[in-house]
């Protein structure tokens, strides 16, 4: 629940509080249901996961002996939508919480405060619900697609789903459904870990002694949007010479689930020659920052990203971390990141790499002022809070297509563009330009004085370009009819 202080100038003297709660709703198609959330992002804390509380309102004498429930449903999408034919789906929707709404059962769980201030707001036909996501479960991870790719995009999708039926097994009808997106997190632990280092060693065929490198990172785990330091340390015991050294921060993509496979992504990278050539028994010690971040890939297919609610602007999906290491096929997409450096010593040298694993992550939440709305009297709280409510328009596949759509219009208009251009400069390439002076009329001199005129006004005259004209093969030569021709010389 995402609540706000707010303070009004006569409250400062009183000390009085008021709290705003956000509330985000959505309405079924016809109208009929709706369902009420604090929020719509939710963290995995790897022990346990928030919980998601809400309200769900009905119209009244609408179910008719039926049912309301809520699910939480994890959509895994590992193909293109526009390669769907007769059936065959590149998508696998999984249920991972399930709750009835209505008719409420005895054991649900108390409502909290935000659901009572709801519940006296919608009246008798409000319901509360509550479910629980799985902990060994993805985060909200988005693989971007190409500029001429359309339709949804390959990745993992949270969906909070609302619907009307007889049993939790009914596939929900989209009059009488509500399908609200919501996303899943996972922010960096408060500690930090052991700095990260590696080291590698390089021996050369038919020369005496090794090529060693060493990395360090400054820390191990880092924040969006933050340089990475990486210290580069090189000591050449053999004959070659180190021409170059190379330094990028690689994104790992593992999808398990589907057609497996591995995606390596170079979000961040930089090359330099300074202190280079290292010679024999010389050595280097450098220190580079790179900022991977994804204002410098966002057209670039493949890379993975935080889910997206809307076209809101999001960061690199951020690292996948689990307590368990034989849950690691359970996720589907598995994101790491590691920082590569490699060494090049030519042509015949050859080249020596090393990699160093990091974490890169949002930023530990900070605690909020929900303690305090606690540990409050229930009718002063009532009292002091206001409902802040955002209606959720449902989202259709042209709206999903909306931003892309119009990149393509915009390609296409520079495209046309262009070829307009080529087609001027062929055009201009089949004439040949040639200026020629043009002289003025001379005065009348004697016929036996002769002056060149002195050309002041050039124009420009156009011929066409000159025609390549095959030779044909020579005629024969006429031989002699003469009866007595003359004898051969010896």
């Amino acid at each position: 629940m995402s609540n706000s202080l707010v303070l009004s100038p006569a409250d400062t003297h009183t000390r009085s509080m008021v709290f705003s709660f956000h509330v985000y709703r959505k309405s079924a198609p016809n109208g009929k249901l709706s369902v009420y959330v604090g929020r719509r992002d939710y963290t995995d804390h790897l022990t346990h996961v928030d919980p998601i509380d809400g309200m769900v309102w009905l119209e009244k004498d609408y179910l008719k002996d039926r049912r309301v429930f809520a699910q939480v449903v994890m959509t895994y999408r590992y193909g293109r939508e526009e390669d769907e034919v007769m059936g065959l789906t590149f998508a696998r929707d999984m249920v991972v919480a399930s709750a009835q709404v209505y008719p409420a059962p005895s054991y649900s769980k108390p409502p909290n405060s935000l659901q009572e201030r709801l519940q006296k707001k919608l009246g008798a036909n409000s319901f509360p619900f509550h479910l629980e996501m799985p902990c060994s479960a993805p985060a909200s991870v988005t693989l971007q697609q190409g500029k001429e790719e359309t339709g949804r995009p390959c990745g993992v999708q949270w969906e909070l789903r609302i619907f009307v039926g007889t049993n939790p097994e009914d596939q929900p009808q989209r009059r009488s459904c509500v399908r609200l997106l919501i996303r899943r997190f996972q922010y960096a632990p408060a500690k930090q870990g052991r700095k990260p280092m590696a080291s590698c060693t390089k021996e050369f065929l038919l020369s005496p002694g090794k090529l060693h490198l060493q990395v360090a990172l400054d820390r191990q785990i880092y924040y969006h949007e933050e340089p990475v330091g990486v210290v580069v340390t090189v000591s050449n015991q053999s004959n070659k010479q180190v021409k170059r050294v190379k330094v990028s921060v690689v994104q790992l993509v593992e999808v398990s689930l589907g057609p497996a496979g591995h995606v390596r992504n170079t979000v961040a990278s930089i090359e330099s020659q300074d202190g280079c050539p290292v010679v024999p028994g010389a050595g280097l010690t450098r220190s580079f920052s790179l900022v991977p971040t994804l204002r410098l890939n966002q057209q670039r297919r493949g890379v993975a990203v935080d889910g997206r609610l809307k076209s809101e602007d999001t960061n690199l999906a951020s690292s996948t971390l689990f307590t368990n290491p034989g849950h690691r096929d359970k996720f589907g997409i598995v994101v790491s990141y590691v920082a590569r450096v490699k060494l090049s010593m030519g042509t015949l040298g050859g080249e020596l790499a090393a990699e160093v694993p990091f974490t890169l992550m949002n930023p530990p939440l900070e605690e909020t002022v929900g303690g305090d709305v606690a540990e409050a009297p229930r009718e002063e709280v009532d009292k002091s809070t206001r409902l802040i409510i955002e209606e959720c328009r449902r989202l259709s596949m042209s709206d999903l297509l909306e931003a892309q759509r119009s990149q393509e219009s915009v390609d296409k208009e520079d495209k046309e563009v262009e070829e307009k251009e080529g087609q001027t400069r062929e055009d201009d390439d089949d004439v040949f330009s040639i200026t020629k002076p043009v002289s003025e009329p001379a005065a009348p001199q004697p016929p036996a004085q002769s002056t060149t005129p002195t050309p002041t006004n050039p124009t420009t005259i156009q011929i066409p370009a000159p025609q390549i004209i095959t030779p044909q093969d020579p005629a024969p030569t006429p031989q002699s009819t003469d009866p007595h021709p003359p004898a051969p010389t010896k």
